[in-house]
């Protein structure tokens, strides 16, 4: 009898464990590679994120003007500012022809001759089928600390199909997009 009992509570242990949902988790990825050859020195950093990213590691869909969806089930895999900045930085890289980035804190050694940083108001997908991204952004100019320009930028872009996966690639396009408005400061 104690057997039976042991055998049917592995069994129902088992049947339990199959259909319970694992936790997926994301990153942001980059619209491709920096170069890896010197160039410009860009310093990218602080990034400073809203709370809501912060304190929970959550995708986030806002459904309403007021209210915000998180699902447990689907986290980024890291801090959102570590993983923001070396996209970002990785992005500016790319479209500034240089493979000198370092993100904050770098060597003070190190000869840069810009720093980005920004803050992150809102990143996260809507009910209308877009992710969205707003950031108060700044340039300087290194080693002085000058400041190159200081602008806001507001941007969407739809996502391809529904789902989390969907939203962080397109919440990637998004960082791309941020940088490309970025390098223009740094062409002046």
């Amino acid at each position: 009898m104690t057997s039976r009992f042991f055998l049917l509570s592995l069994l129902f242990g088992f049947l339990l464990s199959c259909s319970s949902t694992s936790t997926s988790y994301y990153v942001l990825t980059p619209a491709g590679k920096a170069p890896a050859r010197q160039g410009v020195g860009i310093g990218i950093g602080p990034i400073i994120v809203a709370d809501y990213l912060v304190e929970r590691p959550y995708l986030i869909f806002q459904s309403s003007p007021h209210k915000m969806e998180m699902s447990d089930l689907h986290q980024w895999s890291g801090a959102m500012d570590d993983n923001f900045a070396r996209v970002l930085g990785v992005n500016l890289g790319r479209r500034a022809v240089t493979g000198k980035i370092q993100t904050y804190p770098w060597d003070p050694n190190n000869k840069l001759d810009y720093q980005v940083s920004a803050d992150i108001h809102q990143f996260h997908g809507t009910a209308d089928g877009d992710a969205i991204l707003e950031s108060s952004w700044r340039v300087y100019r290194l080693p002085e600390g000058n400041l190159v320009t200081t602008r806001t930028s507001s941007l969407s872009t739809p996502l391809d199909s529904d789902g989390y996966e969907a939203l962080a690639a397109a919440q990637s396009r998004l960082i791309d997009m941020l940088s490309a408005e970025i390098v223009k400061s740094l062409r002046k």
